[in-house]
């Protein structure tokens, strides 16, 4: 009996000496090893590529010649502050990047914004269809909407051309006048607001229709509950929807490569975007050095547009909560 009651006193049972992991521990644990595998394609595909092109924008890396590779400092920055000072292809990309983002991203906003407005309204019969109507041609790739517009805007056989020539009306050059290509593109992306507009009319439904019906009591009209409750309300996604775009514009590239895959920005230079200038740097004359600085000129003018939308939030973007 002694021999089995000092048993027991050496041996405590299992469970007692083992430490019970928590709910916590468990939910962080699990989170944890969730989270691995994007953490991992993160660090390989985007962290590292990031310090690489930093990196390599000191330096005169050829992609076909790589033995000849060595750092040269400032020397990519200094030409490319001396081609955007002599309005060389840096300065001209620029430009037509921002009388792009000038045209299309306002335009945007207000037919998308303008668009859920319209399938908010109770009275319109078939909202369902009309709702997957307008987000289709987000889902249709992008080259393949450019080829069919290039066909639609052709200046003497396109549909568009037809339209208004049967009406009497001059048809524009679209992709053969400089004064017209960018219209031209910028209608192009119009037709992709769809994505924005389900975005601007998840925002309209989440508005409590008490305000709307307070506004009703104190006499406004619609004008008066748009701009005192309908604007307030979504400014939250009305800003999420602008940031977006700017950084869009900023990406703006294969509509206008497959316009002119020579990437000289043709006609007359007035499609030179930015990123074709960048493209054409590194792939066609394959100064990988000289585009990965100006692939971080570019970071650091989204990065200072973005800083300071959200510097100026802070005067008309409201939350539900009453903070600013």
């Amino acid at each position: 009996m002694a021999i089995v009651e000092d048993t027991e006193t050496t041996h405590p049972p299992r469970s007692a000496g083992r430490r019970k992991m928590s709910l916590a521990q468990r939910e962080a644990m699990w989170g944890m090893g969730f989270l691995t595998p994007w953490l991992i394609g993160m660090v390989i595909f985007t962290t590292i590529p990031i310090i690489a092109s930093l990196a390599l924008s000191f330096s005169n890396f050829n992609i076909l010649h790589p033995e000849d590779f060595r750092f040269i400092g400032i020397d990519n920055y200094t030409r490319m502050w001396n081609e955007l000072l002599n309005n060389a292809d840096v300065g001209k990309s620029l430009g037509v990047t921002a009388r792009f983002a000038l045209m299309s991203v306002p335009l945007s906003i207000v037919l998308a914004l303008s668009l859920a407005l319209l399938l908010n309204q109770k009275i319109l019969a078939g909202k369902p269809l009309f709702r997957t109507l307008f987000f289709m041609p987000v889902q249709i790739p992008v080259v393949a909407s450019t080829i069919v517009w290039s066909g639609f805007l052709n200046g003497s056989t396109g549909w568009l051309a037809q339209i208004l020539h049967a009406l009497g009306l001059p048809s524009p050059n679209w992709f053969s006048d400089p004064a017209w290509a960018l219209q031209a593109l910028v209608l192009m992306g119009i037709w992709g607001v769809g994505n924005m507009m389900l975005i601007f009319l998840a925002g309209l439904q989440g508005i409590p229709t008490e305000l709307y019906e307070a506004v009703k009591v104190d006499g406004g009209g619609a004008w008066a509950r748009f701009r005192h409750v309908t604007i307030p309300m979504i400014s939250p996604v009305l800003f999420y929807n602008i940031l977006v775009s700017i950084i869009g514009v900023s990406q703006y590239f294969a509509q206008a490569y497959v316009i002119d895959p020579g990437g000289n920005g043709a006609p007359g230079g007035s499609t030179l975007f930015y990123n074709m200038n960048l493209y054409k740097e590194g792939w066609v004359y394959n100064n990988m050095g000289y585009a990965s600085a100006l692939a971080w000129l570019m970071m650091v003018i989204v990065v200072m547009a973005s800083l300071m939308l959200f510097r100026s939030s802070a005067r008309w973007v409201f939350y539900a909560g009453g903070d600013k």
